[in-house]
């Protein structure tokens, strides 16, 4: 080996780095337990322990939050928190940048590109689509100032450009929204608090990805994200301007709502009822809106009266109607009702406003003109929000307070359309532009109300597609899940090393433990988040660290069977001849597949990716350096090694198995499986999580066993469809729903929520209130534990995705083996080996998922153990096939069949035992690793089998006969001079 010295120093530097960056790690988390045992359980006071060290320095020059920000980023699934895909509502920001146009073909194009959109399309390119569509008849063009030729972009279109022109530069504008979106997020995330928090945006699709580690109060934080922070200051009416009109709203109601009853009764009663005299009918007839609403019974004030949380909607349905806008006197046509902010007290109850609207619907003044907001107390010491304005706020709050004063009316303070506070204005304007947002505010609250308008507004609504919420209890459990089965597995790898190669065994471990020194101390050093996949992700890099110092030690046998010396053997092995080929053949292909999963993966897949593909590269290089260097060492001392022990080194010697003879039988078996697969996914389906079709999940836990048919019945009388689930033991539910999975709006999953809450209630502990079963917190053993959603339009693009990466991974990978082997037949080979892997796989998680006792959905996670099946399985096929190249390269003879034979023979230890070794991490991580990543290991522990199955039966046979006679006796025949 050249360079010895430098290889040698490079590897010494680059583990102190290691150790030195894991040392951060260590400090973090010894601090975390010293604040843990401080607190006592209390959450606040643990949090309030940690900041006040902060900014203080508590290793080697570092303060806290250096020192924290270091550390290994573990992943929400290790450390609970929450990890939010916003949507970016472009529809929301197309409107804004036509200035709310009326014009009827972009309004028209609006409504229908949500239709259109296929595929992967962004939302702005099916809305071009649609346009020209609509435009067409009309001949309308984009840069007419009704639509984007608005004075706001005149400087940017011209009314003379080409809807081809304008396209480009509309882009350009929306991007910068979206970027301005991201901005204000982060702000606000920034100001939250939360360690390590992770945003990013997801290409152009105006999605933002969110993630918040340790974070634990659910509701507050997605409050915090979805809200647009669109402040307005709008004057009130008085109760005693609109009383008339609500008066004869409800008597408008009282004729069509008793019209609707009867209808009713005459369904459920049938056609007889028609005959009933209903004279009297009138005797028991309702008040609509009045049993809804309850007016306020005290003139001069703002408040019109107040309702049920639940009745908003309908009391909202009835002001809409046109035959009830109808009937609004001329001195009430701008009028907009407006619910209030719902206070703890009576959480049931919101208040309902009127508000003096106008012809534009822009208000008198907006946020814009805030220029700093904090928390504060307002004069009775009630938590509120003290706000100051611009200049020409200022001058625009002064004159609103001074007519508002002169009428005796109130100003409403609305944020996202719901009224926070409406103080009176008895003093006169109000100069200097101060102001405050004071009612029923927890400090909390008004922290994240100053933090969302100190951040600024968002230009558009933020949906939330996609989120997964992890309680930090879970977390616990699976680092101890987790880590328990990574030292098992680990152990028995290092065990069988020793075991069957002895002293070079011994070495293997050596340069294994180097290996994941490494992995972790990339990890902390790039900031990368380990996730439970990701220590999957290890222990396969492990299998292939093992797998390439069992290729090396199997030749260097091979080479002291033919007379070589231990120098000579050792030095050949690591050669491109020797074993270099067949190692860098093999974990490129693996690399492939990895590279693909980590651009096409989010969350703990991507995880898993970023493991895989740094285990890679240091598995190579402690394979190829370090296990060298502990080898050259022990030459150098003159030393034998023998690459085995006495026990095992006439194992697989001299084996002379007839692979190609048995391929008929090999084509029967495969084919007898992948029939029943197809079978069985035709017919029974599989098991489709909501990665792939949208819904909400949640993991319960409850203090006592429950039978789940019967919380499905109480669930689907609350949700309409529903499902519940044992997930692994019995004390414990997965639950599924598609209840308003694709609605909007930043209190919807809270309603689901509660929902939930209310449908479970029974089951849980009398002394278990809404806020423990939601909110997250350590030691927490009963409630909501994980919870995640998908919305229909981002399952749509992850089933997309997902097959992109299966065909792309497989298309690229048949590129390289044909272009590595020259022929085009070993990249078929692979590939329909690769296919038979995935096609049991599936089939086997189709006929099983209602049998065995674990989870077997289709999801991300399955699509990533697919991705590394194929990783796999490659990789075993790639290593016979290198060895047949070998063969063929450097034996001449007319037996095409034999000479393959002989070389898939010599092959055998290495599959076995780097089978084996993999086998044995993955059934200890399989038992051990919890129910969260069962279903995940089991589909790459049948992948690995099936794999190593298809390797010698499947794929060098689909080579074999897709090649023609003359082919094969060229091939044969062919000897490369050495």
């Amino acid at each position: 080996m050249q360079n010895k010295g430098l290889i040698k120093f490079f590897a010494i530097i680059f583990a102190i780095a290691c150790i030195y960056q894991l040392t951060f790690t260590y400090v973090a988390n010894s601090y975390a337990e010293k604040a843990k045992a401080y607190a006592n359980g209390d959450f606040a006071k643990e949090q309030k322990y940690l900041d006040s060290i902060g900014k203080e320095k508590v290793y080697l020059g570092n303060t806290y939050n250096e020192v924290v920000a270091k550390q290994i980023n573990k992943g929400l699934d290790l450390e609970g928190g929450i990890n939010v895909i916003l949507q970016i509502s472009v529809k929301d920001i197309l409107r804004g940048l036509a200035n709310n146009t009326k014009n009827p073909v972009f309004n028209k194009a609006l409504a229908e590109t949500a239709k259109n959109q296929k595929g992967n399309q962004t939302y702005l390119d099916a809305f071009f689509e649609t346009f020209d569509k609509e435009a067409a008849a009309s001949n309308t063009k984009m840069a007419s100032p009704e639509i984007f030729g608005t004075r706001a972009l005149d400087e940017v279109i011209k009314f003379d450009m080409t809807n081809d022109q304008v396209k480009p530069l509309i882009k350009q504008e929306v991007s910068k929204s979206v970027e301005s979106a991201f901005e204000v997020l982060r702000k606000r995330i920034d100001q939250f608090g939360v360690t390590q928090p992770n945003i990013q945006m997801l290409g152009e699709t105006g999605r933002i990805l969110v993630e918040l580690p340790g974070a634990k109060d659910v509701d507050r934080i997605k409050k915090l994200l979805q809200g647009t922070a669109q402040l307005e200051f709008w004057e009130t009416y008085k109760i005693d301007e609109v009383a008339q009109y609500i008066v004869s709203v409800n008597e408008a109601l009282k004729k069509t709502e008793v019209k609707e009853k009867d209808i009713k009764e005459t369904v459920s009663q049938g056609i007889d009822s028609l005959l009933v005299d209903k004279a009297d009918s009138t005797a028991t007839e309702s008040n609509p809106l009045f049993e809804k609403i309850q007016i306020n019974q005290q003139p001069g004030t703002s408040v019109i009266g107040y309702a049920k949380l639940s009745d908003t909607a309908k009391i909202n349905s009835y002001f809409k109607r046109s035959d009830i806008k109808a009937l609004l006197p001329s001195q009430l046509s701008d009028v907009k009702f407006v619910w209030g902010k719902v206070n703890d007290k009576t959480p049931d109850i919101t208040e309902l406003y009127a508000l003096k609207g106008n012809r534009e619907n822009v208000a008198p003044i907006s946020g814009g003109v805030i220029t700093n907001a904090t928390d504060t107390y307002d004069a009775l010491g009630k938590p509120a929000v003290s706000m100051q304005m611009n200049g020409a706020g200022a001058k625009a709050w002064e004159k609103m307070t001074g007519e508002v004063s002169q009428q005796g009316n109130a100003i409403a303070i609305t944020l996202d359309n719901t009224v926070y506070s409406a103080p009176g204005v008895s003093k006169g304007a109000i100069s200097g532009g101060s102001s405050e947002i004071s009612g029923s505010f927890t400090i909390e609250e008004t922290k994240d109300l100053a933090n969302v308008l100190r951040a600024g507004k968002l230009p558009a609504r933020a949906e939330i597609l996609q989120s997964d919420v992890v309680g930090p209890s879970l977390g616990k459990e699976a680092i101890e899940s987790g880590m328990m089965s990574f030292i098992i597995g680990f152990s028995l790898v290092l065990l069988w090393m020793l075991f069957y190669y002895g002293k070079t065994g011994f070495y293997a471990n050596l340069a294994l433990l180097v290996n994941i020194l490494f992995i972790f101390g990339v990890l902390a050093s790039f900031g990368a988040v380990l996730t439970l996949p990701g220590i999957a992700g290890i222990v396969l890099t492990i299998g292939m660290a093992v797998d390439a110092n069992v290729i090396i030690f199997e030749r260097a046998k091979e080479e002291l069977d033919s007379g070589k010396t231990t120098e000579e053997a050792v030095n050949y092995s690591y050669t491109w001849k020797g074993a270099m080929s067949s190692i860098i053949d093999a974990n490129v292909t693996t690399f492939i597949t990895a590279l693909i999963l980590f651009f096409l993966g989010t969350g703990p897949i991507k995880g898993f990716a970023t493991t895989l593909l740094i285990g890679i590269l240091t598995s190579l290089f402690t394979a190829i350096f370090i296990t060298r260097i502990f080898l050259d060492w022990s030459i150098s001392k003159g030393e034998k090694l023998a690459f085995s022990t006495s026990i095992t080194k006439n194992w697989f010697k001299n084996l002379n198995f007839d692979f190609l003879g048995k391929r008929k039988i090999a084509y029967v078996i495969s084919g007898l499986l992948i029939a029943f697969s197809l079978f069985s996914i035709f017919t029974k389906g599989l098991n489709l999580g909501t990665d792939f079709v949208g819904g909400r999940t949640y993991q319960v836990r409850f203090d006592k066993a429950v039978n789940a048919p019967e919380v499905t019945k109480d669930l689907v009388a609350v949700f309409g469809s529903a499902e519940a689930k044992v997930f692994g033991n019995d004390n414990q539910l997965k639950i599924t729903t598609k209840y308003k999975v694709d609605e909007e709006g930043e209190g919807i999953d809270k309603e689901v929520n509660e929902k939930l809450y209310e449908a479970l209630k029974k089951y849980l502990p009398a002394n278990l209130k809404y806020e423990d079963f939601v909110v997250s917190y350590e030691g927490k053993n009963i409630g909501i534990m994980q919870s995640s959603k998908v919305s229909g339009t981002i399952s749509k693009d992850i089933k997309t995705n997902s097959i992109w990466a299966v065909s792309g991974s497989l298309l690229i990978v048949f590129l390289y083996l044909m272009i590595s082997f020259r022929k085009w037949q070993f990249g078929l080979g692979a590939v329909v080996a690769v296919a038979h892997d995935v096609i049991i796989v599936l089939g086997i998680f189709s006929f099983f998922y209602t049998i065995l006792p674990f989870n077997m959905e289709i999801d991300q996670a399955f699509i990533a153990a697919i991705l590394t099946v194929i990783g796999y399985s490659l990789n075993d096929t790639v290593i016979v096939f290198d060895r047949i190249r070998e063969y063929l390269d450097y034996n001449s003879t007319s037996d095409f069949d034999g000479l393959v034979n002989r070389a898939i023979n010599t092959t055998l230890s290495r599959t076995i035992n780097t089978s084996a070794t993999t086998l044995v991490v993955l059934v200890a991580i399989f038992i051990l690793g919890g129910e969260t990543i069962r279903g995940f290991v089991f589909a790459i522990l049948v992948g690995i089998l099936v794999g190593t199955y298809s390797s010698l039966f499947v794929a060098t046979p689909v080579m074999r006969d897709s090649m023609s006679d003359k082919e094969k006796l060229k091939m044969a025949q062919f000897k490369k001079e050495e």
